[in-house]
């Protein structure tokens, strides 16, 4: 009898000794694991105005690439739709362009930069004519809103850059919310043409 308790307690012992073992090497693991993950740095109002900045710029920029170059000089005015009034309203052409000047208008003083040439007016420069042209001075103009935003800081947001009587967060925000409003017209021109916007495509898979 004593030899069996001797036995069963040997078992007992055995057994804990494998659990604890296998707890241990399973803490370890999981604590190496956790070393070998690289810490998540805390969100940053630049981060943040940047992910504006890239939502309202592909939009755009889809919306852009999705008119044919035939139709980039299109205007509802040339529709005649009884009870209208289109007279004189933006070309596709020139409200993409005045979403790029907009943006270079609004955001270089952010970033100090002087503006391009041919910034006369909301219109843009008006040797810009090809879509390919017109689209490369579209992504130009964002990519000095990134660059905007990677200036932003919780201490000089409130601050008015240079001669402007506006914020550095207004600014940069407001980039972001005019382009939306121009981002709608450029939908209408496309529905006009029959064209249905990228961003209301129903995505396959």
């Amino acid at each position: 009898m004593k030899r069996i308790q001797i036995r069963i307690f040997a078992a007992a012992f055995i057994t804990g000794a494998l659990i604890a073992g296998a707890a241990f090497r399973h803490t370890a693991k999981t604590a190496a694991a956790g070393a070998q993950q690289p810490q998540q740095s805390p969100p940053t109002l630049a981060a943040a105005v940047d992910r504006d900045i890239s939502a309202v710029e592909k939009q755009i920029v889809d919306a852009a690439e999705a008119m044919p170059e035939e139709k980039f000089d299109f205007s509802p005015e040339s529709l005649n739709i009884p009870g209208s009034d289109y007279k004189g309203v933006r070309t596709f052409a020139v409200q993409v362009k005045h979403i790029a000047t907009s943006n270079w208008f609004i955001w270089s003083p952010l970033t100090g930069e002087k503006l391009p040439d041919g910034l006369n007016d909301g219109n843009g420069p008006a040797n810009l004519k090809a879509k390919a042209e017109i689209i490369k001075f579209l992504k130009d103009s964002f990519a000095l809103g990134h660059r905007a935003a990677a200036t932003l800081t919780t201490e000089n947001m409130l601050q008015a850059p240079g001669k402007s009587k506006s914020t550095r967060l207004r600014l940069a925000e407001f980039g972001v919310s005019h382009a939306y409003n121009h981002y709608g017209q450029m939908i209408e021109y496309l529905r006009m043409n029959g064209i249905i916007p990228p961003a209301s495509r129903q995505k396959s898979g």
